[in-house]
């Protein structure tokens, strides 16, 4: 692990540490912890923004698609 700095305001930091969590587990594991469900957020969104950017319209793929939900054969026993 590696020491950083970092800048907090006072009413924040006082809120972290007056947290039953932060007093147990400490500060950097729980800003760890809080920075790595940042990055798992922000993943998602950008996997969301790029499944958008890429299928685009919904609306468009269902016109494309009108008219072939019977065409499929299932065989019979």
């Amino acid at each position: 692990m590696k020491a950083i700095q970092i800048t907090l305001d006072e009413a924040l930091l006082e809120r972290l540490d007056a947290h039953p969590t932060v007093k147990e587990q400490g500060r950097s594991a729980v800003l760890r912890e809080a920075a790595a469900a940042y990055l798992a957020r922000k993943d998602a969104e950008d996997i969301a923004h790029r499944y958008r950017a890429g299928y685009g319209d919904a609306a468009g793929v269902d016109a494309e698609l009108e008219g072939w939900a019977d065409e499929g054969a299932w065989p019979e026993d």
